[in-house]
């Protein structure tokens, strides 16, 4: 480790440590590593939160999700709610409730051990309870995309950082990067996105329920990424705009002091805080046989589980006292005074070593001073800043009744394309006043006319029916958790609906629940890790349903190239017009079955096909009905072969 060749310059006026800002303080910046509710137990994921919360630090959930039972405090006025919430690639779990419970939201663009690799969950430590809290299904292995499929630009970025603050406005957006060459310029233009904090996780990470391929060689330390990061804010003014936090195997106040130094405000700490609730690092994380139950989900060894809160309290507590006692040898006072003073590292001693010798460390030491009108330190907000006239403030106004006193709203409004992320700030004010369960369905109808913004509804809550006329952009629907959306064209349109795109790319990707129903085509990647919303369509593009885990998706056309790949779960039913086409050219195999309807498809299929055509006036709609005994045998059933399996597993549990 780099931060082994670093030696402290004592102050030549050491200050007195009771002048130093007491651990209270210090501890408020500490935070727990993201460990998944899956990958870890329930008994160790929750002692982690209500310990940080009891410190006023924060825990960080992992991309798992979390059950709705922790965002409110528990009797004795102990809270289990983690306070950061992540949201990686599989969007395991992301609601609009999961979104609102949190003080800070984490985009995990990749993790420190593992660059260019998502999380991975094997199937037998997908219990019940952790499918329904991903909204997966039990048995199933779990793999996050390598990348966010909504994000391929720096613009992109910065929309999903607008939906999240949408989406809870009260929350900081932190951005997870890798230590990697170059990360110094992806973090300017991550801070010009709006970010509030930005993560430079290093190479020694946790990843114990991963491959050892995946994780052996994959990253470079931290205090590289760190160097850099803090270097080229500060020469592009943007170090002011953002928090800058690290994490990757820091383990002692030495280190917290060596990060401080090199310009982190914050810092996580995985591997050490479970081992301070008894990890004995067996190294069988994977294997769902950890002996002191934080590792596994089998309920034998769970009853192991003997970590308490105040283990990790204490913990956290000794490392702030600790590094109380560096600050004041090194003359600091505050943690924001010691922040980026890489004149007080000194590497001579390590260098004069022979094994050491030959390395030019000087650029990681470089001081770099902002210019005169810049402060060196971050401002408390990102680039997001609230206006007089907020995203969806007139809909919420309008929609006082539905939000006060739960009495039925009708909404007629015009919406134009700069309207971005629609119905997100509405369905936080929901899920704020009436949790995860929202409100009952056609509470609040939006009758729109016009071209959609990007995000449409994004993690549109239950309640809310949005009906447009018009057509939309990228991302529509994008983790829905319980709306109605339902677009066609306007009446005098010119164009024949099922043979034109309506709605852009991505849509539904990450969806939890809901209905939707689009009179028309889809762009590429429809429903990519759609968990639980039911879909009808009527032609999508390529890489339709692709990691799939749950839900129902009916696609009334044509559909692109590499349709199902990775698919796990939920099922999709084809109309495959062009007599084999679609199994021929257009389905990735691997993974699913191409099977024939049984009674119970046909009754689902019949039920969603006439909604489609009552909430749209699709004629798509009408031609299957009307011709239904042809039509029905031109249908695929697309069945994920893990899926089937896990059915038939659980049904012999369940005997």
């Amino acid at each position: 480790m780099i931060r082994g060749l670093f030696r402290f310059k004592n102050a030549e006026h050491p200050v007195a440590l009771e002048s130093v800002e007491p651990w209270t303080e210090i501890v408020k910046r500490f935070k727990t590593g993201a460990m998944s509710y899956g990958s870890i137990s329930q008994e160790a994921h929750e002692t982690q939160a209500i310990a940080m919360n009891r410190l006023g630090a924060k825990s960080n959930s992992g991309e798992g999700g979390e059950d709705a039972d922790r965002f409110t405090r528990d009797a004795n006025g102990d809270w289990r709610n983690s306070a950061i919430k992540q949201i990686a690639s599989g969007r395991f779990g992301v609601t609009i409730a999961y979104l609102s419970s949190a003080q800070e939201l984490q985009i995990k663009m990749a993790q420190g051990a593992k660059p260019g690799e998502g999380g991975q969950l094997p199937g037998e430590k997908v219990y019940p309870w952790i499918a329904k809290t991903r909204h997966a299904t039990p048995y199933v292995g779990l793999i996050s995309p390598p990348p966010h499929h909504d994000i391929y630009s720096i613009e992109d970025l910065a929309q999903l950082i607008f939906d999240l603050k949408c989406a809870n406005p009260a929350a900081r957006i932190n951005v997870k990067l890798v230590s990697e060459v170059g990360v110094g310029t992806i973090a300017a233009g991550v801070a010009k996105a709006g970010a509030d904090v930005i993560l430079i996780s290093g190479e020694v990470g946790g990843t114990g329920a991963s491959p050892l391929t995946s994780i052996r060689y994959g990253g470079l330390p931290w205090e590289l990424g760190v160097a850099e990061t803090q270097q080229t804010l500060i020469q592009n003014g943007l170090r002011d705009r953002v928090v800058l936090e690290c994490d990757g195997q820091l383990k002692t106040a030495r280190d917290v002091a060596a990060a401080c130094l090199l310009g982190a405000d914050e810092f996580g700490f995985g591997t050490i805080s479970l081992v301070a609730l008894g990890c004995v690092m067996m190294r069988v994380c994977h294997l769902n046989t950890c002996p002191v139950g934080i590792a596994t989900q089998d309920p034998e060894l769970r009853r192991k589980f003997a970590g308490k809160p105040e283990h990790l309290i204490r913990l956290m507590r000794y490392l702030a006292e600790d590094l109380r006692v560096i600050m004041a040898r090194l003359g600091f006072r505050t943690l924001a005074e010691m922040v980026g003073r890489v004149d007080r590292l000194d590497t001579g001693p390590a260098l004069d070593h022979w094994k050491a010798r030959g390395l030019d460390l000087s650029a990681i030491v470089q001081r770099t001073e902002p210019p005169a009108h810049i402060s060196r330190l971050c401002a408390p907000q990102g680039l997001f800043k609230e206006t007089d006239n907020p995203p969806d403030s007139d809909l919420i106004e309008q929609s006082a009744p539905a939000l006060e006193n739960q009495t039925p709203v009708t909404l007629d409004i015009a919406i134009t394309n700069v309207q971005r992320t629609l119905g997100t700030r509405l369905s936080h004010e929901i899920t704020r006043r009436y949790g995860e369960k929202g409100l009952d369905d056609d509470t609040i109808v939006i009758n729109a006319v016009g071209s959609a913004g990007q995000s449409f509804c994004a993690f549109g809550a239950r309640g809310i029916t949005m009906r447009l006329k018009g057509d939309a952009n990228d991302y529509f629907g994008k983790g829905l958790s319980g709306a109605v959306l339902a677009i066609q064209p306007p009446e005098d349109a010119a164009f024949i609906a099922e043979e034109n795109i309506i709605i852009g790319n991505v849509a539904f990707y990450g969806a939890t629940a809901g209905r939707a129903f689009i009179r028309g085509q889809a762009g590429e990647r429809f429903c990519v890790r759609n968990s639980g919303a039911r879909v009808v369509v009527e032609g999508v593009g390529d890489h339709g349903c692709e990691y799939m885990t749950g839900g129902c998706v009916v696609v009334l056309g044509a559909t692109g190239r590499n349709f199902a790949a990775g698919m796990s779960g939920g099922i999709a039913y084809v109309l495959d017009l062009d007599q084999g086409r679609f199994s021929r050219d257009c389905c990735n195999q691997e993974s699913v079955d191409l099977d024939p309807l049984n009674d119970a498809d046909e009754a689902e299929l019949l039920k969603l096909i006439r909604a489609h055509g009552d909430y749209t006036g699709s004629v798509v709609a009408r031609r299957v009905l009307e011709q239904w005994q042809t039509m029905q045998a031109l249908f695929v059933k697309v069945m994920p072969r893990e899926y089937k399996q896990a059915l038939a597993r659980l049904a012999r549990e369940k005997e």
